[in-house]
C-alpha cells in the first residue's frame, strides 16, 4: 500500500524526533563511509528482495535528492511561495540506473552537494528560515520544514543501509 503525502512526512519527520537536523545533516555522509568501509561489493550492489534497492541505488538516490533539495531550498529562497514540483523517485532510479552507478562516485556527490547546502544553510538570517514553497503533494513546507524533511530522510535510509550490510552475502562476488 502507498502512503499518502500525510502518512510520509508523519514518518520521515518522525525519524528525526528528538534529533538536531542539522546535525543529523552534517553527520551522514561520513556515517555512511564509515558503514560502506570494507563491506563485500556484493553486500553494497546486491538489493535484498525484489523490487528493493541495493546499498549503492540508496546512496545514488541520496545524491539526487541532495541535488533536489538544495535546487529547491534555492528556488525557495530566491522566491517565497513559490511552487516546489515533486518528482517520481522509482522513475529516477530506473531512468538514471542507479543500479549502474559507482557508489564511491554517488557517495563524493552527495557529500560535496550536502556540504554545499550546509554552507547556505549557515548564512541564513533567521527570518528566511521560514521562507516557503508550495510543494505539489505536501502543501506548504519552509525551510525549517525541509531541513527536518531531510534530515528524517537520511535517518530513514542510513535505518536501510544499517538492515541490508547485516543480511548475509556472498563473499565470493
Amino acid at each position: 500500500m502507498q502512503e499518502t503525502p500525510t502518512q510520509y512526512t508523519r514518518r520521515i519527520l518522525g525519524y528525526q524526533k528528538g534529533k538536531r537536523p542539522f546535525t543529523v545533516l552534517a553527520r551522514t555522509p561520513r556515517t555512511i563511509s564509515r558503514l560502506i568501509a570494507g563491506a563485500p561489493r556484493r553486500a553494497i550492489t546486491a538489493p535484498p528482495g525484489p523490487g528493493r534497492w541495493s546499498v549503492a541505488e540508496i546512496i545514488a538516490h541520496l545524491a539526487d535528492t541532495e541535488l533536489v533539495i538544495g535546487f529547491r531550498m534555492r528556488l525557495v529562497l530566491g522566491s517565497n511561495g513559490t511552487r516546489i514540483q515533486s518528482f517520481d523517485q522509482d522513475v529516477w532510479a530506473t531512468n538514471f540506473r542507479y543500479d549502474r552507478q559507482d557508489v564511491q562516485e554517488s557517495l563524493e556527490a552527495f557529500r560535496a552537494q550536502r556540504e554545499h547546502n550546509l554552507r547556505l544553510l549557515r548564512l541564513l538570517p533567521a527570518a528566511m528560515w521560514n521562507y516557503y514553497g508550495m510543494h505539489d503533494e505536501r502543501g506548504k513546507e519552509t525551510i525549517t520544514r525541509m531541513t527536518q524533511m531531510s534530515a528524517g530522510h537520511d535517518l530513514n535510509h542510513l535505518q536501510q543501509i544499517r538492515r541490508i550490510l547485516t543480511l548475509p552475502h556472498d563473499r565470493k562476488a
